[in-house]
């Protein structure tokens, strides 16, 4: 535990040491300049001057390697350059350096040299800082030209693109294409130093808006106007629509004297010049120009071919769209709506099936209302006795009698008077139920004795 403490102690006032052992700090070793700003090297120092003596100098050396001397000081004097006397500033006892109006000669790095001796021990403790400083000239609004100006063909023809400054050092170029930052590819090739775009070949893909950034160390990105480039290409994705008829893959399908239109579109710059032609019995015929076509047809059953040609003016290019035109009777469309692909609303849907269950409940309630076998059950359920007593009209002569009757035969046992609810149940399920029908004629007999006979 106590070896444990005395490395902890040991290692605090290592860290301690540490700290006091940096006397000097420079929070940027690196300075961006401002071609005719002020430029201050500030140096932080982590010691009482009054408890030391000090010496030290401020160098430059040049990109080219020449090195000079610019100030020597101690605590209480400084020697400049006679050089830059009138460009530094330095005041004892802040070590720091103070560059005024900065032009391109004072790029370089600049190197600080400090002896301090401390009053209260012995020997001297050196240290040394370098510090690099650049000098750059804000960027000018950049300007972005392209050769030709004017609209190219694709795959024709090739642009190139420039972008400058009238102002500015160590300028970083950025192209943009509708906002969206541009990389080397195959047929795009920039410049060494990035200013110039050169696409080789054109095309269509290329069409669009572009822009050129420009900045440097101490220029935000400034951005040039922007510059349509107007590419002329196509036709591509040649189609034939129609919003009326029947559409099978390239096959429409329309009823007798309907009158049909047919638009071509293609993808095209320029727009293209359309042409439509017929097809019958290998033999051609252009039947009208422009983007739409009116068809009426009166016969039944006819199948012609027609084709769009789409051509491109400019490009010298062009496409062409076949379909087949069949003339028939669609009914009452309801091909049609399956081949688009179309579905009947939720609401629909609900009435039609509500209209279904409702018809269903009044067939079975009308069946069990109005059933034949109806008439056999209130036969049954009468008392058996009654069943077996003949029926008389209450008319003595049996003239009166005569008419068409009806038999009914129930097989079976009756083994009880009158039939339970159950039992009718039952008598519905009965397969080998019969009713007998005789038909009697009625007639007056010419004797009464042929009469009784009857």
């Amino acid at each position: 535990m106590e070896a444990t403490g005395g490395l902890y102690i040991c290692s605090v006032l290592l860290i301690l040491t540490e700290v006091s052992s940096e006397y000097i700090h420079i929070p940027s070793l690196v300075h961006h300049g401002i071609e005719g700003k002020h430029l201050l090297l500030s140096v932080e120092t982590h010691f009482s001057l009054d408890e030391a003596e000090i010496q030290g100098t401020w160098s430059h050396t040049r990109p080219s390697g020449t090195r000079t001397t610019l100030v020597t000081f101690t605590k209480d004097n400084a020697i400049t350059d006679m050089m830059y006397r009138n460009r530094l500033l330095f005041r004892v006892p802040n070590i720091s350096l103070l560059i005024q109006k900065l032009n391109t000669d004072d790029e370089g790095e600049y190197h600080l040299s400090l002896h301090i001796e401390f009053h209260n021990r012995t020997g001297l403790v050196n240290r040394e800082r370098t510090v690099r400083v650049t000098v750059d000239v804000p960027v000018s609004t950049p300007v972005l030209e392209k050769s030709p100006s004017n609209a190219v063909v694709e795959d024709k023809a090739n642009v190139t693109w420039t972008c400058s400054v009238e102002r500015g050092t160590r300028v970083v170029f950025q192209w943009l294409r509708d906002n969206v930052a541009l990389t080397p590819s195959d047929r795009y090739q920039f410049s060494q130093d990035n200013s110039t775009l050169f696409i080789s070949p054109v095309r269509k893909e290329d069409k669009g808006t572009y822009r050129c950034l420009a900045s440097n160390a101490v220029s935000q990105g400034r951005n040039s106007r922007a510059v349509e480039l107007n590419v002329y290409y196509g036709p591509y994705n040649l189609e034939v629509n129609s919003v009326q008829g029947l559409r099978t893959g390239e096959v429409f399908t329309i009823n007798p004297g309907e009158l049909v239109f047919f638009e071509c579109q293609a993808d095209s710059n320029p727009p293209n010049s359309y042409v439509w032609i017929s097809k019958n019995r290998n033999t051609t015929q252009i039947i009208t120009e422009g983007p739409r076509l009116e068809v009426r047809s009166y016969r039944l059953a006819q199948a012609e071919e027609y084709l769009c040609r789409a051509f491109n003016n400019v490009t010298q290019k062009q496409d062409e769209a076949q379909f087949t035109l069949v003339v028939a009777s669609l009914g009452t469309g309801k091909e049609k709506h399956t081949q688009e692909g179309s579905s009947l609303s939720p609401l629909a849907v609900i009435i039609v099936c509500s209209f279904f269950v409702i018809g269903c409940m009044l067939l079975f309630f009308l069946k069990r209302t109005c059933h034949p076998k109806r008439v056999l059950m209130s036969i049954y359920n009468r008392p058996f006795s009654e069943q077996k007593r003949p029926h008389r009209s209450g008319h003595e002569d049996a003239k009166e009698d005569f008419g068409i009757y009806e038999f009914v035969s129930i097989p079976g046992k009756m083994e009880s008077a009158q039939a339970s609810c159950r039992s009718l149940a039952r008598l519905e399920s009965i397969q080998d139920m019969h009713t007998t029908i005789y038909d009697v004629i009625r007639h007056v007999p010419e004797t009464p004795s042929h009469s009784l006979l009857t």
